[in-house]
């Protein structure tokens, strides 16, 4: 998921007036000043407006509070350090974690692991995958011991092969075709539209707003959609909207949690990790088939 400050490239795209855009892109700005992530009073403060209107043009450009912006950003700070191999405690206090009790007390809900293993890319942990060939492309699927970590499509099985070898870099990558038969041939059936349901084990490293993204992404219908802002509005954050479309991006697990049933207002396809066509593909497969098959 890309970081949420390069709002200069995208600003054109972004909601809200455009005063709203250029406060959020000074805000941004602002934020690198801080060693910590500031208070609301704080913040405005250093950008010239009061925390009301801070707090406004957050949610009106992005649909999410300045805090939770602000969260987003350490949090991406601090993965590049550790993926880049920067030591832990340096990492800590350079992403603006005050305590390294607090880092470690919500690393596994924001990061899967511990910072130390993330550092190393996945070091120390096994991840089984297989691929198959598919109606879509080729199939990969990646599971610890916990359960499904990883489904990509792609056009060329080595380009999936290395989109793993890129979010885990120095984890033990194990083929295991036989091991991981029945993961494989359960999508397969769902990509073939002999299959509604894939309730299959996973093991899914996002955040907390992710999770409750991707939860209610789970319960969308077999052959039915919803908007991201439908999505948004469950969540209780109206204006989430474009936060929700990057959970949906974010989807470590496409097919399992059925992001690609997440369409925009007018019914556009709106993004999708695997492709825009793929996204197509899948809801016709549903279309085609939600009358045949048994819920």
């Amino acid at each position: 998921m890309a970081l949420m400050t390069d709002l200069a490239q995208r600003a054109t795209r972004l909601k809200g007036t455009k005063t709203d855009v250029e406060l959020v892109r000074r805000a941004s700005k602002c934020l690198a000043a801080f060693e910590t992530v500031p208070t609301l009073a704080q913040w405005s403060a250093a950008v010239g407006v009061t925390p009301n209107q801070l707090k406004v043009a957050f949610q009106r450009v992005l649909g999410i509070s300045p805090r939770r912006y602000a969260e987003a950003v350490r949090l991406e700070k601090l993965k590049l350090q550790l993926k880049n191999g920067g030591d832990v405690t340096r990492a800590m206090y350079e992403a603006g974690y005050g305590s390294s009790s607090r880092l470690y007390e919500k690393a596994k809900q924001k990061l899967g692991m511990t910072p130390g293993v993330y550092r190393k890319g996945g070091a120390g942990e096994i991840i089984r995958y297989a691929t198959a060939q598919s109606p879509l492309g080729w199939l990969l699927v990646a599971a610890t011991e916990k359960g499904i970590c990883s489904v990509c499509l792609r056009d060329d099985c080595e380009e999936a092969r290395l989109a793993l070898r890129v979010e885990f870099p120095k984890a033990n990558l194990l083929e295991d075709s036989e091991g991981l038969k029945g993961y494989l041939e359960a999508i397969l059936d769902y990509l073939e539209g002999r299959l509604v349901h894939l309730d299959l084990p996973v093991d899914l490293r996002v955040t907390a707003f992710q999770l409750q993204v991707l939860e209610l992404l789970r319960r969308i219908p077999y052959g039915e959609t919803r908007s991201y802002s439908q999505i948004a509005e469950a969540l209780g954050s109206p204006k989430a909207v474009r936060a929700v479309a990057q959970a949906c991006g974010a989807n470590p697990v496409p097919l399992l949690i059925p992001c690609h049933r997440v369409v925009q207002k007018d019914g556009g396809l709106g993004g999708y990790s695997m492709g825009l066509e793929r996204k197509k593909a899948l809801l016709q497969i549903e279309q085609q088939h939600k009358g045949e098959l048994a819920e």
